[in-house]
Order: C-alpha cells, then structure tokens, then sequence
C-alpha cells in the first residue's frame, strides 16, 4: 500500500486498526512512534545496482492502555513527515514487535487494508537475480521488476548434448 493510498482511507475511518497476516491484533494502544523515508542502494547477486525507497512506519505497544491513536492524529503525523522530511508517496512498511522461537525481534511487514482493518502482511526475501542463478519462474518473485522473470530449470537429461563433441574418460577433453 502506498503513502497516499493510507490518507485517502483514513478519514472515513473511526479508529486505526492494525492486525496480522495470522489473525492477531496489534494492541488498541499502541504508537506510532516513527514515520520515516528509508533508501536502500545495494547490488543484487546479478551485480545489478538497484535502490529501493519505503515509507517505514513503526508501530510499538507501551503500558499507557488508554492511549488510542485517531485517524485524524495520524494523518497529521503523516502530513508533518511530508513537510519536514520530504517523504514521497512510496510503499509503506511496517515495523512491529515480534516474537520468533520464545524471542523478540523487529518484524517488517508489507501493508495492506481489509475494509476496516489495516493488515500486515509477512514480507519474504526473494531473489532479484533469477536469470543469473537459473531460478525457476514458478518461485515467487514479488520483489521482481514487473515483468522480469527467472530462467526454467530443466533437468540434465532434458538437454540437446551433441553426442560428437561428448566428453568420455581417457578422452583428454577434461
């Protein structure tokens, strides 16, 4: 979900909701302590240079239980972040507390909305180099450019071998 996607939905809302992919409800009271522009420039296993911009925004549960954050409060929050940082209307991720194996870490989650609910959705790592490491299309590739896709794997036996110009032991071609 985009930056302007999120302010054309949350004045028709009464409260802000935020719940799992798996069904949890984020806390009524939590915050959301940071809105920001994060730019990530890296190179892929292909050795293509590429840079990725995501409007983070970190959600994060305090004892304060009657703490209720309003549609119109967090628009503001997002209208301050416009103007003083110059963020542009990009994806939003979303950081959130969350626990793996009896342990806590940061969670990031693609957004994304229900009909009243904000959902966050699991993110997955992906190759961005399919062609060059022969990686099935059929895999998933949500952080593929549009319409690029991998190269098919094919089994050894599937190949055209020119039987002539086969390697054999003893054959001094190895």
């Amino acid at each position: 979900m985009k930056l302007s996607t999120i302010k054309e939905i949350l004045p028709a809302l009464g409260n802000v909701e935020f719940q799992l992919e798996n069904g949890t409800s984020v806390p009524e009271h939590f915050h959301v302590t940071e809105i920001g522009q994060i730019t990530k420039n890296f190179i892929d296993c292909g050795g293509v240079i590429r840079t990725e911009k995501v409007v983070n925004f970190q959600l994060w549960n305090a004892d304060d239980f009657e703490h209720r954050l309003k549609p119109a409060k967090l628009l503001n929050i997002i209208k301050l972040s416009e103007e003083k940082l110059g963020i542009e209307d990009a994806e939003i991720e979303v950081e959130y507390q969350s626990e793996i194996a009896d342990s806590q870490t940061i969670g990031k989650y693609d957004l994304d909305f229900s009909g009243n609910t904000f959902l966050l959705k699991n993110k997955k790592t992906a190759c961005l180099a399919q062609d060059a490491c022969g990686i099935s299309s059929d895999l998933p590739s949500s952080r593929l450019p549009e319409g690029q896709a991998g190269k098919q794997k094919k089994n050894l036996t599937e190949l055209n071998v020119n039987q002539n110009n086969s390697c054999t032991p003893g054959g001094g071609c190895c």
